[in-house]
């Protein structure tokens, strides 16, 4: 009866010292950001390109290659793979601690007792009973003990701690999923922002050396004139000036060129190889209009804010199981197998022995390591509450900004394609003026200049609407599918 009470009063103590840890503080339930949702919702689009996959969203076949030897061949994503790997074999831990774990057991170990102690005198003693005779006599100088059998270890989940632990290693393993499809997003991304970059600076050294070759020839019909003493040394030189400008942009490109290449080969997988293009940059096309649909609903299927989401959730899911670490834990340690103090009798069916034991264990005293982890659960809980905040502002900051560029872009390439045409028929009159006598030298080196100075703005501006469109369809949430 005394041995009932003392173990009532320790539960008793386990528990009330256990419960006192005071409930989880949640961070805010409501966001800034979803009456931003509601308030710059712009109209439906029936065409929502964050779920087109991007085979049907790059036409170029060139850049449907590429991208299809990055997702095999990339090294970030063989790396979110195994990310990937790590929080399922962190998943099968943790629900394998709700089961019991069961160990073969072969021990073998030897005793000497002292004369003036319990077992010693046990010992002898017994072995002067009469019902204790022949092979049951207990060795007096060494006692052996040998042990075959199986041995038990079961933590009986009361609170739901090795529950809410599961929980979280489950999560996260859906978080790395998502963290895998958000690599997967962002290598397709680069790979066609790299590639229309290539575009880019293919188109800026055609445009160059077309100019090239016009500056040469303006030179050439300066120094003809020079000689005919039509012009003068200056003009000779400034048109050789324009020539050694344009010359050192066309390294320029060609090292862009260079750069954009071995970024794409890097992001495949491999090293240096040729890049096949497609079709060029001014054959590039994109659908007629890309729509984001509902915001709130293009952003919940970013791979980001669904990873970020997921890792709140197991946050919350640590917390619990911080707390139910406070409350006391039942363990039962069961064994079976055949125990003897004599080998040659070790598997005789007599010496086989069972047993179980149910510990009732708690923190009383010196609890600073269960309120540091709980304190840490509630820490990576807010910090992943406003990770989760940041992730979908950051979505819809670029959603915003990629619906309007696009229209911005495209507006800016059509206004800049009229002003190389423009430019273009003044460096044919201002050749004639000067032929004629009704324009000077600086007149026609001003327009070859402005001309070539637009052709290059214009490709910047078709890149400029090409990267936009990937960088929306990124903020859409496309390219994992």
């Amino acid at each position: 009866m005394r041995l009932f009470s003392s173990f009532t009063i320790s539960f008793f103590l386990l528990l009330v010292t256990g419960c006192r840890v005071a409930a989880p503080v949640e961070p805010m339930a409501n966001s800034p950001i979803s009456t931003a949702f509601v308030n710059n919702r712009p109209a439906a689009d029936t065409l929502n390109a964050g779920r087109q996959p991007w085979r049907q969203f790059f036409q170029d076949p060139a850049l449907a290659a590429l991208l299809d030897t990055a997702l095999r061949q990339n090294l970030d994503l063989q790396v979110a793979l195994q990310r990937v790997e790590g929080a399922r074999a962190n998943y099968l831990a943790r629900r394998g601690a709700l089961l019991p774990t069961v160990s073969a057991v072969g021990s073998a170990g030897a005793d000497r007792f002292g004369r003036y102690t319990l077992n010693g005198v046990g010992n002898y003693d017994t072995n002067f009973s009469p019902n204790v005779e022949g092979a049951r006599r207990i060795p007096e100088t060494l006692t052996p003990d040998f042990f075959v059998g199986l041995r038990s270890n079961w933590e009986i989940d009361l609170w739901g701690k090795l529950r809410s632990r599961r929980q979280a290693a489950y999560l996260r393993v859906l978080a790395s999923e998502q963290g895998r499809h958000l690599v997967t997003t962002t290598v397709v991304a680069e790979v066609a922002r790299l590639y229309y970059e290539l575009l880019t600076a293919d188109n800026q050294l055609a445009v160059l050396a077309r100019n090239l070759a016009l500056q040469r020839e303006a030179l050439k019909l300066m120094r003809i004139q020079k000689q005919a003493g039509r012009a003068t040394e200056l003009a000779v030189q400034q048109f050789g000036a324009q020539v050694l400008r344009t010359e050192s942009l066309a390294h320029e490109a060609r090292q862009r060129i260079t750069e954009a290449e071995t970024g794409l080969n890097q992001l495949l997988g491999r090293f240096g190889r040729p890049i096949t293009r497609g079709l060029p940059l001014p054959g590039q096309v994109l659908p007629a209009r890309l729509g984001a649909g509902v915001p709130a609903m293009a952003l919940l299927r970013r791979p980001d804010v669904r990873q970020a989401e997921l890792e709140l959730q197991a946050a919350r899911a640590d917390v619990d199981a911080a707390r139910a670490a406070f409350l006391p834990s039942l363990t039962l340690t069961p064994y079976v197998g055949f125990n003897s103090f004599r080998g040659s009798a070790l598997f005789d069916p007599t010496s086989l022995a069972y047993g179980a034991l149910a510990g009732l264990t708690g923190p009383v005293l010196n609890r600073a390591q269960f309120k540091a982890d709980y304190r840490l659960a509630v820490a990576g809980n807010f910090e992943s509450y406003y990770r989760y905040q940041q992730a979908l502002q950051t979505g819809f900051r670029e959603v915003v900004n990629g619906l309007q560029g696009l229209e911005n872009y495209r507006a800016a390439a059509a206004a800049r394609q009229q002003e190389v045409a423009l430019l273009t028929r003044a460096v044919a009159t201002s050749n004639e003026l000067y032929v004629a006598g009704y324009a000077t030298y600086l007149e026609v080196i001003t327009a070859q200049r402005s001309v070539l100075e637009a052709e290059l703005s214009l490709a910047e501006s078709r890149q400029a609407q090409l990267l936009q469109s990937v960088s929306l369809y990124r903020a859409l949430g496309g390219g994992w599918q």
